[in-house]
């Protein structure tokens, strides 16, 4: 633990070995009539969704969902989704999230190639997950609008199931790919338990422990100085996609073990979500920088009464410093907390001191949480790690670490040497184990939090009749990340900027589309043929 915690939080934790199921029975009991979720006039208690997702465990078995099972939930966030969820797991099945948004040659893709034979749909994506429907092995499809009736008169206690944590997959979490499909990502329960307790835990300052009936619960230990966020007392309002490995823990799980209540919104407005924020008296506002930048421009921000706030969480993109420095002058009593992670961590890996006389460095995602080591090693290969201050890969090792990519060993074994992840993003360690995010080695782009992979742009640029060569870059912009633009060198100079934009956008997810495009007589590369990316960015300005 490179930092001093206070003195009642231990650096290190016996991690309790319990199913994920375990983490709901144990706030049903512990939070009970506790409101845990919130979308406008309707509302459901730690104890509702308890026997719900019991229900729901006991109809999917009495469908022929056996332990191992995968199902998928297809769905933006809704009540329905954490009573699916964890009904999923308490049957002793495996959870696969399926963006509602993924056109559907990529959702035929994805599950299929999880293998999912049930799936848990919402609206419109209903009908997007029915037309791919043949090319999959789902064999069963439950409107989420349903769900009370497709488990009504099932028992409301927990299924009794047998599951290996250490083994059993809880989730099979879908990442994007730089090239070809999405890769499925392997994380038992373990996993899910694990990195669940570590940011529950050091959000809170508490070690968790076990109830009278042996489920899964926290003992804070932290004072209320240091820990000004009391369990069973926090709100928030959710805008990260629960089908996100941030929403999956960071706004499922990690709110259920500290008993907070979790407000749903449709969409983002930034003048409901002030009023919304107001009006319940939030103590936690978390996010990607695009929520924080414009929540700033938004007049409201500076006339609500946000006094309530407590903490202030950042993650997906590093936090530009001027954004950071009016956030603190708005919320000088708050801690700002920015965090670091990847689906092939669970979710997270790192994160600002959450106490309130920790040091939080400017330009940093903290330090590693519990029982994690980072290190940073050479770019260009290498396992022995480099000095503080220097640039390399950022390789991660703990017990949240991944079991591996869904059929696929070889990348696998890319990336996992010993325990240890390559990441392939780009940072550099300071002398007291802050981590910084510098660059991405694969080039990844970050548009309001969402990962956009030039590669697969480029491809879909490819394979386009009249286009000889493309590369795509990000344009820097501080409401949202980064827009993906395009160069591209014509075969045919018939072909249009507005044809090519059309055909790629209308096939690929919203986040994805390519925003400006530039025809160029030729794409700059290198003497060993790299496209010489740093010359398009500088193109520019």
């Amino acid at each position: 633990m490179p930092i001093t915690l206070p003195a009642e939080v231990p650096g290190s934790f016996d991690y309790p070995e319990v199913p994920v199921g375990s983490i709901l029975a144990g706030a049903a009991t512990r939070y009970g009539d506790r409101v845990a979720y919130l979308h406008h006039d309707r509302q459901l208690t730690f104890a509702e969704v308890y026997r719900a997702a019991c229900r729901f465990a006991h109809a999917l078995r009495a469908h022929d969902v056996e332990p191992g099972d995968v199902v998928a939930i297809h769905a933006p966030n809704c009540l329905a989704y954490p009573v699916a969820y964890y009904g999923i797991l308490l049957a002793g099945a495996t959870f696969t999230p399926a963006n509602p948004l993924l056109p559907p040659a990529d959702l035929a893709a994805q599950l299929a190639d999880s293998g999912a034979v049930a799936a848990v749909t919402f609206g419109k994506a209903a009908q997007a997950l029915a037309a791919v429907q043949d090319r999959t092995k789902v064999r069963l499809v439950v409107e989420a609008a349903e769900l009370d009736e497709f488990s009504s008169g099932q028992s409301e206690t927990r299924p009794d199931v047998e599951i290996d944590v250490y083994d059993r997959l809880a989730h099979l979490a879908y990442t994007g790919g730089t090239t070809g499909r999405s890769k499925g990502v392997e994380l038992p329960h373990r996993n899910v338990v694990v990195n669940s307790l570590q940011y529950a835990c050091w959000g809170s300052g508490s070690v968790p422990v076990l109830d009278a009936d042996g489920n899964l619960t926290l003992d804070q230990r932290g004072s209320e100085e240091e820990y000004p966020g009391r369990l069973g007392t926090g709100i928030g309002l959710n805008l990260t996609p629960w089908f996100h490995a941030m929403g999956t823990i960071g706004g499922l799980n990690v709110p259920m073990l500290t008993g907070g209540t979790t407000a749903l919104q449709d969409g983002f407005d930034p003048v409901r979500y002030l009023a919304d924020a107001e009006r319940l008296r939030v103590t936690q506002i978390g996010g990607a920088p695009a929520l924080f930048a414009a929540l700033l421009n938004c007049p409201d921000f500076a006339t609500r009464d946000l006094s309530s706030v407590r903490a202030l969480s950042s993650g997906a993109a590093p936090l530009p410093h001027e954004m950071l420095r009016a956030l603190a002058r708005r919320f000088p009593d708050a801690t700002i907390n920015e965090g670091y992670g990847l689906t092939e961590v669970t979710m997270g890996a790192t994160s600002g001191p959450p106490f309130r006389s920790g040091v939080r460095k400017q330009g940093t995602v903290g330090v590693p949480v519990f029982d994690t080591e980072v290190k940073i090693v050479p770019a260009e290969g290498g396992e022995d790690p480099l000095p503080a201050g220097e640039q390399g890969e950022v390789c991660i090792r703990g017990p949240q670490v991944m079991r591996g990519y869904h059929n696929r060993p070889e990348e696998t074994a890319a990336v996992l040497v010993d325990g240890w992840l390559h990441t392939g993003d780009i940072g550099v360690l300071d002398k007291e184990g802050y981590l910084s995010i510098v660059d991405r080695k694969k080039d990844m782009l970050l548009y309001k939090g969402y990962n956009v992979y030039p590669r697969e742009l480029e491809e879909l640029l490819m394979a386009q009749p009249g286009v000889r060569a493309a590369a795509v870059v990000g344009r820097k912009r501080m409401d949202v990340g980064e827009l993906p633009v395009a160069f591209v060198v014509r075969s045919d100079d018939s072909v249009t900027e507005d044809a090519l934009l059309t055909a790629i956008n209308e096939n690929v997810l919203p986040y994805k589309r390519i925003r400006e495009l530039f025809f160029v007589d030729e794409i700059p590369v290198s003497a060993a043929g790299k496209v010489l990316k740093r010359e398009l960015r500088a193109r520019l300005g």
